[in-house]
């Protein structure tokens, strides 16, 4: 049951995320929120199964720590993915 707490602080690590970089209009709102739940909840997910028990601190800091590592590069490779495929679409397309 705790699980869901990871995948509740990796969700507001991904909002957090979110609202701190730029070219927010280049991806869609839920995008960083489900990068960090889903990482968060996986990590918790594989400590668990090594043995590791909810009464240690390293899943905890887990729930912590993985959103933040995967969930910022993701986003801004996301953001400059996008916005290169916009570049090369407008360019394309004639448009400015």
């Amino acid at each position: 049951m705790q699980i869901l707490l990871a995948f509740i602080i990796g969700a507001v690590i991904g909002v957090g995320i979110h609202f701190q970089l730029h070219q927010r209009l280049s991806r869609g709102v839920v995008l960083a929120p489900v990068i960090g739940a889903v990482s968060a909840g996986l990590a918790w997910t594989i400590l668990t199964w090594l043995g590791i028990g909810v009464d240690t601190p390293w899943p905890w800091l887990a729930a912590l720590v993985v959103p933040i590592v995967v969930t910022y590069p993701a986003i801004l490779l996301t953001s400059r993915l996008r916005l290169a495929h916009d570049a090369r679409e407008r360019e394309r397309l004639g448009i400015g």
